[in-house]
């Protein structure tokens, strides 16, 4: 394990909001109103900025210098790696979305085991200062407050939740619908050779250098039918987010030997009628890095899909090693399993 390294672990936080405006609800744009000054400011906070974007009718997906922000009328997803300090970006979306007359009613806060725990920066040293920090920074009406460490038998992967709901939104309002959070690390050598862009092409943009990563690597065949906006770094990585009606998918790649890292996140419903399509997406984005060991959360207020995660990457080889559940306010059932390949 190296000394050092850039930390491929995210910090994942998702708030939502309402509001009683008519004409906020009418024009269903609510957080999408918020104009690019005003995110910019909430990144700097974060200490990342936009790389690339693209939209449609339902929400707006950014790629960002480290991860994803995803903006929904009512809702905001911001999924950031590295030294970052996401959490600071609660207070700046509070102001704004209140400008908008939108209220903060729940939030979830989520992130595995950093790789280089001590590199990490205020508020997030540890997770007990994490929850100190959004303890105090939450307003008073999300009074249902749960903090949770849901361990595993793999000593580096353990999943920290923190969640917390006003009374009206205790039990997720879109209970149908589940987020898939998979965590791989010690990636084949090989496919991660496959996000370094090759000596002297430094030149080309990121934009392009991303497309053809998208292309080689079989990242476009996980979703085909998904809209995709990604973005190759220099010298190494790789960030995208696909886009397909209500619901995206994202993956970010830390390649690098020692400590190498992938994540990748979809949102699905269990009204939807393929349900299999989730289990094929899940499996191929798993063969695209082949890790070694990875850790598989899922959130949904029912119990119908994470039985099925074991049922997409056991016939890769994968062995799952452990399962823990817990119960949250405003997320539902949580399921935290770990899985290695049979040959460790």
């Amino acid at each position: 394990m190296a000394m050092s390294g850039f930390e491929g672990f995210e910090k994942r936080l998702e708030l939502h909001f309402f509001g009683d405006d008519p004409v906020m609800m009418d024009n269903n744009l609510g957080l999408r109103l918020l104009d690019f000054e005003s995110l910019e400011q909430v990144l700097n906070a974060v200490q990342c900025t936009v790389v690339s974007a693209v939209a449609n009718q339902y929400f707006d997906a950014y790629v960002l210098s480290e991860s994803s922000l995803f903006v929904y009328p009512t809702k905001i997803i911001i999924k950031t790696c590295g030294t970052t300090q996401l959490l600071k970006s609660i207070r700046p979306l509070i102001h704004y979305a209140c400008n908008l007359g939108l209220t903060l009613c729940s939030c979830r806060y989520t992130r595995g085991s950093f790789i280089f725990p001590k590199a990490q920066p205020f508020p997030h040293t540890s997770f007990k200062e994490e929850v100190l920090y959004l303890e105090d920074t939450l307003p008073t009406n999300l009074c249902y407050r749960k903090a949770s460490v849901m361990p595993s038998k793999i000593t580096t992967h353990s999943w920290h939740v923190f969640t917390a709901s006003d009374q009206s939104h205790i039990i997720p309002n879109d209970h149908d619908i589940y987020t898939i959070e998979v965590c791989m690390t010690e990636l084949d050598r090989a496919l991660a050779r496959k996000f370094f862009l090759p000596p002297g092409d430094g030149s080309r943009s990121g934009d392009i250098a991303g497309k053809e990563m998208t292309k080689v690597t079989g990242i476009s065949d996980i979703n085909p039918r998904a809209m995709i906006c990604d973005f190759a770094f220099d010298p190494c990585g790789y960030s995208m987010n696909g886009i397909h009606n209500d619901r995206y998918s994202t993956i970010h790649v830390t390649p690098e030997d020692g400590f190498s890292y992938a994540s990748y996140e979809c949102v699905g419903s269990i009204f939807d009628d393929d349900i299999e399509h989730f289990i094929g997406s899940l499996r191929k984005a798993v063969q695209v890095f082949r890790p070694a060991t990875l850790s598989v959360s899922t959130t949904c207020a029912s119990h119908e899909v994470w039985p099925r995660v074991a049922h997409a990457l056991e016939p890769l080889g994968l062995k799952c090693r452990s399962c823990a559940a817990d119960e949250f306010p405003a997320a539902g059932s949580i399921v935290f399993q770990t899985f290695t390949a049979r040959r460790k």
